[in-house]
C-alpha cells in the first residue's frame, strides 16, 4: 500500500512539476511579447504549442495572423486558431470565426463563422456575443432573426461593451426584435456614449427632441439604474 502511494505521489509530483514548467515557459513568451520581442516570444511559444498546448497554440496564431515575429501568414493563423479552438479556448473559437468571416487564410463561411461564434459566446466571450448578435441581424449564416440578435447583443451590452449597447438602442428605436421605446432606446444610446461609442451622441440627442421631458427623465434615470446594479435592471421600471 505504501508503495502505491508513494507511486501515485511521484507521479502527481512529476505532473505538477511539468505544469509548472510549462507555464514558466509560457509566461517567458508572453513577457517577451509585451516587449515586443516577437521573435523570443516565438521562440518560447512553438515548443509549447507543437506539444498541444492550448494558450500557446492561440497565440501562435496571433503571431501569424499579425506577422510578429514571422512572415504574415493567415493561412497559418487559422492552423494554430482551430488547434486551440478544438480544445475549448474561448479566444481561439473567437478568432477563428473571425477568419471564416473576413475570409482570411480560408474561403469566406458565414455559416462556419457563426459556429465557432457561438461556441466563444457561450463561454460568454463579449467580441463573440456582439458578432453573433451582428450575423442574426444582417441574415449572414442564418436567417435573419431581429429578437436573436436583440438577444445576443444584450449579452455582450451586459458587460459593458459600448457597440451592442449603441446596437440595442437602435433596435429599441425602430423597434427591431424588441417593442419600440424611445425611453430605452436613449437609455442604450447614453449608455454607450459614457463608454466612448460617440455615434451614440447623435441619435441620442435627436431622439430627445422627439420625447417628453418626463421620458428624457425616465431614461436617465434608467440609466443611472442600470449603471448602479452593474447591467443587473437595465430598461425596467426605475425603482423610487
Amino acid at each position: 500500500m505504501n508503495l502505491i502511494k508513494s507511486v501515485c505521489l511521484a507521479v502527481a509530483l512529476s505532473a505538477t512539476t511539468a505544469f509548472v514548467a510549462v507555464a514558466q515557459d509560457f509566461n517567458k513568451g508572453s513577457e517577451a511579447f509585451e516587449a515586443k520581442d516577437f521573435a523570443t516570444a516565438l521562440q518560447e511559444w512553438r515548443p509549447l504549442a507543437e506539444q498541444g498546448v492550448a494558450d500557446a497554440q492561440f497565440s501562435l496564431g496571433l503571431l501569424y495572423r499579425f506577422g510578429l515575429g514571422v512572415p504574415r501568414d493567415y493561412t497559418e493563423a487559422v492552423n494554430w486558431y482551430r488547434k486551440a479552438a478544438d480544445q475549448g479556448t474561448a479566444l481561439a473559437q473567437y478568432n477563428l470565426g473571425l477568419m471564416y468571416d473576413l475570409g482570411e487564410g480560408i474561403p469566406q463561411d458565414y455559416t462556419e463563422a457563426l459556429n465557432w461564434y457561438r461556441k466563444a459566446a457561450y463561454q460568454g466571450h463579449t467580441s463573440a456575443q456582439f458578432r453573433l448578435g451582428s450575423m442574426y441581424y444582417h441574415g449572414l449564416g442564418v436567417p435573419r432573426d431581429y429578437t436573436e440578435a436583440v438577444n445576443w447583443f444584450r449579452k455582450a451590452a451586459d458587460q459593458g461593451v459600448a457597440d451592442a449597447q449603441f446596437r440595442l438602442g437602435l433596435m429599441y428605436y425602430v423597434g427591431k426584435g424588441v417593442p419600440q421605446d424611445y425611453a430605452v432606446a436613449h437609455m442604450w444610446y447614453n449608455l454607450a456614449n459614457a463608454n466612448g461609442q460617440e455615434m451614440a451622441a447623435a441619435p441620442r440627442d435627436n431622439l430627445a427632441i422627439m420625447m417628453t421631458p418626463e421620458d428624457i427623465s425616465r431614461a436617465q434615470s434608467m440609466a443611472s439604474q442600470c449603471l448602479n446594479s452593474n447591467y443587473k435592471n437595465c430598461g425596467q421600471q426605475v425603482s423610487n
